[in-house]
């Protein structure tokens, strides 16, 4: 945390374009605060925030003033969480994510428009209500726009979600091709055409862990971490289809099982190569941009690239490979871009190249 303003200023000078910021172990509005004040020109988002454990106004207030700070740089990344954590965690009642999440959005949507507009509120939904505010509280319209809504989404009927209500979809790091192409990506479409949009003119994050370090031997050092990261998170019983679609399924009740009784040091054991090549792309910066391209060509607008930079060596060789991988074709895109089109650079789930 207390580095997010050095890490945040370095990545803008390499080449990023946006970085992302997670709810883990840390309050990821206050590491993109910081990172919003020490850059200029970078995309800052939530990567995401856990949306149930806020208040829709609360939200609201948080988005409009970090769009404000970061001159309307932001990227507002929601997500549901699972079950437990959102009532064991974070003491947030539970229910079909899905329709809930459709009117948080609409109640976020809401204030701003309070704010913007100086209407009276009167939103009134099944789980959220915004019917008072004063001129004490309001404070008023900003000088940048609404910032976007992306939402997080495993299953289809957040995929579609995503697509009818936000501006983006950010796919979770655990997250098999096949399940990603034969049901994800249609729900996304579909839910685009339900709305009247444009696919091509929404974000696409994320989906995938990206392990990468400039050599062989880092690259060795990087990946047993992965192991353990990948097999957390095949552990949740909400990514047991997309698991199991990929061919883990007895893998994936087992580190489910594991995960309840405490037994994380063993679970990195049942992720071998082939678990790990399903859910990853495992690189050095060398063979990086063709593995992502074989990947996320035509399908994502954004890529992850994860870089520790230690040294000026590496600090050169991370500028020409996000070069690279921005000629990697976006969703929608046949032909390679050049590498002064847009995309993006970042850490996290979400982000590109």
């Amino acid at each position: 945390m207390g580095g997010a303003a050095a890490w945040a200023a370095q990545r803008e000078a390499l080449g990023y374009d946006a970085l992302y910021f997670h709810e883990a172990a840390h309050d990821p509005f206050t590491a993109l605060a910081l990172a919003a004040e020490h850059t200029s020109r970078v995309r800052v988002g939530t990567g995401v925030a856990i949306a149930f454990a806020r208040s829709p106004y609360v939200t609201a207030s948080l988005g409009r003033d970090l769009q404000e700070f970061s001159r309307g740089r932001l990227l507002l990344g929601l997500g549901a969480q699972v079950r437990a954590h959102n009532e064991r965690r974070f003491s947030a009642p539970w229910g079909p994510p899905a329709p809930r999440l459709r009117e948080y959005v609409a109640a976020v949507r809401a204030v701003w428009r309070a704010w913007r507009s100086g209407e009276r509120p009167a939103f009134e939904g099944e789980h959220y209500r915004y019917t008072l505010d004063s001129w004490a509280f309001r404070p008023g319209p900003g000088d940048w726009p609404d910032p976007p809504i992306a939402l997080a989404a495993g299953g289809p009927r957040l995929a579609r979600l995503a697509a009818e209500v936000a501006d983006g979809v950010l796919w979770p790091p655990l997250l098999g091709r096949a399940w990603r192409d034969e049901t994800l990506l249609p729900a996304f479409e579909a839910g685009a055409r339900a709305a009247g949009k444009d696919p091509r003119g929404l974000a696409i994050s994320g989906g995938g862990f990206v392990v990468t370090a400039p050599d062989g031997e880092r690259l060795d050092a990087v990946l047993g971490e992965a192991r353990r990261a990948i097999a957390f998170a095949a552990s949740t019983p909400e990514y047991r289809d997309g698991v199991a679609r990929a061919g883990f399924g007895d893998e994936a009740a087992m580190l489910h099982r594991l995960s309840r009784e405490g037994r994380w040091a063993e679970m990195a054991k049942l992720v071998g190569d082939d678990f790990v090549e399903a859910f990853a792309v495992v690189a050095t910066w060398d063979d990086l941009p063709a593995r992502m391209a074989e990947r996320y060509a035509g399908v994502n607008t954004e890529i992850a690239f994860p870089a520790v930079v230690g040294t000026p060596d590496d600090e050169a060789r991370a500028r020409e490979v996000i070069g690279r991988l921005r000629a990697i074709p976006a969703y929608g895109e046949t032909a390679p871009r050049s590498e002064g089109e847009a995309a993006s650079g970042a850490d996290g789930p979400a982000g590109p190249p």
